[in-house]
């Protein structure tokens, strides 16, 4: 159903007077209107600064720890994902000193896929530094409680807001002054305190679930007797011609001995089955319905610390070519791309109805314990280094279904393997309680401006 906004010449905004029908779309006026109806305060006033991050700053100054450098990939959820974050050096963050953030900041997406996703800087560290595509902001903790502003700019009415004024261009963008003229409402400090006791419970829950899942890998390495386990890559070996040929391969980097020294490793110590003859794999492919609406996930929805699962939700018609697996929850997800980068997840069991993936995922079915417990196989330096064998290309190193299905896994006893899953099972329950936390949150913003503009 087409739906229309007539706006007169006279109230055209933006702040380049925008003429697009797009920035006057009804629900963006509706949420504009609202808070019009109410005090608002721009954006700007709340914070110290308002600005990009540096610029060009090449991958070669990262470094494996120092001052959390935020890119796009950690503005994910309301806290930032601090999973895949990388460091920049003390001496690099005190020539950008200018751009220095601290936990309760809060930064943006400025361009690229997730344009206006916004999250708030957890309290794991002291200062962060940040990168060009990403717009921080300083907060003034004492005009507004950073958690509640959070929790706003997340609702409906700073979502709105920010997707409103994304510049319309090939890529998308949002310019700086445009982020500081977003409208605020200001709460009552009761409401902005028990709004930042319900984010701080769900920082703490997602550390919770990083730890529980970090105790389950360590007692699966621990039982296999490979905690201190290093692959060491040699610079040269010899291989038989006839296991060259028995496997169709003849470059080198298949061949490294450390994958052999890790199957002898599993196979003398403990009995390790392929994993085609522990699950099942999902055959069925279709076409989706172009009117249908789909929860879809892509590799790139995992998160690379615990194999989170989030997905968007698309229509039919505007699904790329390679969503073609359905599922039902509960399924393995194993990427068949870039397989080492563990986009290796258990799917949600409420995501029941219409629900697909990508057909970059090998899919397999299986029960738990048994399925808790090869996930956590698959994405330990197990699971990892099978999967890297048999990858080809270089930019976009691919595996096969056959490949990810010959993978073997170790069969420890039954009892250790509830153990592994429980903890799996533990890791996943906190990290959705996270979530219902934020939502909360995020719920009772939108109730409180709600009943403020109904007064």
């Amino acid at each position: 159903m087409t739906t229309t906004s007539i706006v007169k010449l006279s109230e055209l905004e933006g702040a380049r007077r925008r003429i697009d029908a797009e920035y006057y779309q009804p629900e963006y006026l509706e949420v504009h209107d609202k808070l019009k109806r109410k005090g608002v305060t721009p954006l700007k006033y709340f914070c110290d600064f308002i600005k990009k991050g540096i610029f060009d700053l090449s991958p070669l100054f990262y470094v494996e720890s120092g001052v959390p450098f935020i890119r796009t990939t950690e503005i994910k959820s309301e806290i930032a994902d601090l999973s895949s974050v990388v460091y920049i050096p003390e001496n690099t963050h005190i020539k950008h000193n200018k751009t220095e953030l601290g936990a309760g900041d809060i930064v943006f997406t400025k361009i690229g896929a997730n344009i206006g996703d916004s999250a708030i800087l957890p309290r794991k560290y002291r200062k962060y530094n940040f990168s060009q595509n990403v717009a921080g902001a300083k907060i003034r903790s004492n005009r507004i409680l950073p958690y509640y502003l959070a929790a706003y700019l997340s609702s409906k009415y700073g979502r709105f807001q920010l997707k409103r004024v994304q510049m319309l261009s090939g890529q998308g963008k949002l310019e700086l002054t445009d982020i500081k003229k977003i409208s605020i409402f200001v709460a009552s400090p009761k409401l902005q305190a028990h709004i930042g006791k319900l984010y701080l419970r769900a920082e703490d829950k997602i550390q919770e679930s990083i730890e529980l899942y970090s105790q389950a890998e360590n007692l699966l390495l621990e039982e296999l007797g490979l905690k201190d386990f290093k692959p060491k890559y040699e610079l040269s070996y010899t291989a038989n011609l006839s296991k060259a040929f028995g496997v169709h391969r003849v470059d080198a980097e298949y061949f490294q001995p450390v994958y052999d020294k890790l199957i002898d490793c599993l196979e003398t110590k403990f009995d390790a089955e392929k994993l085609k003859y522990l699950v099942s794999k999902r055959e069925i492919k279709i076409d989706p319905i172009s009117h249908q609406l789909y929860k879809y996930i892509e590799i790139s929805d995992i998160r690379t610390d615990i194999g989170e699962i989030t997905y968007t939700e698309r229509f039919g018609s505007e699904l790329p070519p390679n969503a073609r697996i359905p599922i039902s929850g509960g399924e393995l997800l194993v990427s068949k791309v870039r397989p080492t980068r563990k986009a290796i997840a258990i799917v949600p069991d409420n995501l029941k109805n219409n629900a697909i993936c990508s057909s970059a995922f090998t899919v397999l079915n299986a029960t738990s314990p048994l399925r808790e417990y090869i996930f956590i196989s698959l994405r330990s330096i197990t699971g990892l280094l099978q999967l890297e064998q048999p990858t080809t290309g270089t930019e976009y190193p691919t595996l096969r279904d056959e490949d990810v299905e010959n993978i073997r896994i170790p069969i420890l006893l039954p009892e250790t393997q509830q153990k592994i899953a429980f903890l799996v099972q533990q890791s996943h329950e906190a990290r959705n309680k996270a979530k219902e936390l934020l939502e909360e949150a995020k719920r009772e913003v939108e109730e409180a401006i709600e009943n403020e503009i109904k007064k």
